[in-house]
């Protein structure tokens, strides 16, 4: 009798932790929770970049914009004086977003103070924001406090951003990460988002852009998929 009772208690425990396993935080993004802000990925900006490789920041890039295609977000593309200055945005970018005309070009360096910006982003309606751009301690600090200012819950993909030097650029993360805002990366963003290797409708494509973005891990894939048959 007292093993039953045993067996019961173990039983429940089991139960009880396999339904509190299906309830995620609320803190972590999903494909529909959250909206996707690309801030001025433009030539004349990651010119001046120093403190991550260009090829590594394009790589980033391209792992967050086939990521938020992938899974259908939201997104905002924005550029500062693209015709007279900054010239266009990464190809990264354009693959996945090839239609300039839904680029909102801008003169302020705070996307957020630009009213055609500001509505576009507002508009899509989600809490929960997440941005990257060039420069990190200019066009994406402004637009991060000043989200955070109007309540929004905002995370900051820090490695598909950069700045003029590795101190200007780890300041303002600094600065945003006080101010309230969440640090992510460009692979944990695309891993995120996927979450569960069962959801079989965007498996391929997230293991082929992880293939073609995600270094190292991306030929972690390859040879696994080559030597192991997968």
């Amino acid at each position: 009798m007292k093993n039953l009772h045993i067996i019961g208690l173990l039983l429940m425990l089991l139960l009880t932790t396999e339904v509190f396993a299906q309830k995620p935080s609320k803190e972590l993004l999903t494909p529909d929770n959250h909206a996707l802000l690309l801030i001025d990925h433009e030539g004349q900006m990651a010119f001046a970049v120093n403190g991550i490789d260009p090829i590594q920041l394009r790589n980033n890039v391209g792992l967050v914009s086939g990521a938020s295609k992938i899974f259908d977000i939201p997104t905002v593309v924005t550029t500062v004086a693209e015709d007279s200055f900054s010239g266009p945005v990464f190809p990264e970018i354009s693959e996945f977003y090839p239609n300039k005309q839904t680029y909102i070009d801008r003169t302020t360096m705070n996307t957020w103070e630009d009213k055609n910006a500001h509505k576009a982003i507002t508009g899509k309606n989600k809490k929960k924001l997440v941005m990257a751009g060039l420069w990190t301690s200019v066009c994406v600090v402004g637009p991060v406090v000043s989200a955070l200012d109007e309540g929004y819950d905002v995370y900051v993909i820090t490695d598909a951003s950069g700045d003029v030097s590795p101190e200007a650029h780890d300041m303002a993360v600094q600065r945003m990460i006080q101010a309230g805002a969440k640090p992510i990366t460009s692979l944990q963003y695309l891993l995120e988002l996927q979450r569960d290797w069962a959801r079989s409708e965007t498996y391929e494509a997230v293991n082929q852009l992880a293939m073609r973005f995600g270094g190292g891990y991306g030929l972690g894939i390859q040879y696994a998929r080559k030597m192991l048959k997968h």
